[in-house]
């Protein structure tokens, strides 16, 4: 089933689930600051943002992965398999890597770390709920460091004697790195001094090439595979 994403216009309703009631005010006051996004809910635990997330069904919902009892991963789960179509920003203070791995597959459209910048949160939302995937740089980089490097086959130009494997031209490599740095079609195509519409070919050209569905994970697969 094709997912429903948010139309852009839309007003977003957001939904913030996270333990530290400083830390929802702040993201509260933060998202509401934007006339076209409305915090309808917020929670201190999972049992209870799950209640929550029911009721309002929320475009996004913003998750702690921290949070005490059942933890932000396993909430994750439960709402992708209840309401597949409610998209998910996790968040996450702490340098644990293998949290961040965790996370990564569990379902959300984005990962963040607390002290994002605000006005890039509210971006942030709005990409994810027009159905875009984002990666805060900072988590692909814990990622990576957490993972062995293995070696650089299957996508690295030059490797097509690979059996079975495609490789990812020069150009796409490149964006593919600005891909896992976090950038947005936008910003890689202002590095690169390509239109808009080019960057977003040679995304789309890298997805299909590493048979992954959106550019989450195509960062965690360039990062699990040692690929930049």
């Amino acid at each position: 089933m094709k997912e429903q994403n948010c139309t852009e216009g839309e007003t977003i309703k957001v939904v913030i689930v996270e333990d530290f009631k400083l830390t929802r005010v702040g993201l509260r006051c933060a998202l509401n600051a934007n006339p076209d996004i409305d915090v309808v809910a917020e929670a201190e635990d999972a049992n209870e943002g799950l209640k929550l997330i029911e009721r309002h069904k929320p475009n996004v919902v913003l998750m702690d992965l921290g949070l005490p009892g059942m933890n932000g991963i396993e909430a994750m789960l439960k709402v992708k398999e209840s309401l597949p179509d409610v998209k998910i920003i996790a968040l996450t203070s702490h340098d644990r890597a293998e949290e961040v791995i965790a996370a990564l597959s569990s379902g959300a459209s984005a990962y963040c770390l607390k002290d994002i910048d605000p006005q890039k949160l509210a971006d942030v939302v709005r990409d994810v709920a027009l159905g875009v995937c984002w990666i805060d740089p900072m988590v692909a980089q814990l990622a990576l460091n957490s993972l062995p490097k293995v070696e650089n086959i299957g996508f690295l130009p030059n490797k097509s004697q690979n059996e079975g494997r495609v490789p990812l031209t020069e150009r796409e490599f490149e964006v593919l790195k600005h891909l896992v740095s976090g950038k947005s079609n936008t910003e890689i195509a202002k590095e690169l001094i390509v239109s808009v519409h080019t960057a977003k070919a040679h995304v789309c050209s890298i997805l299909q090439k590493m048979c992954v569905n959106d550019r989450v994970q195509a960062a965690v697969k360039a990062v699990k595979e040692g690929l930049v």
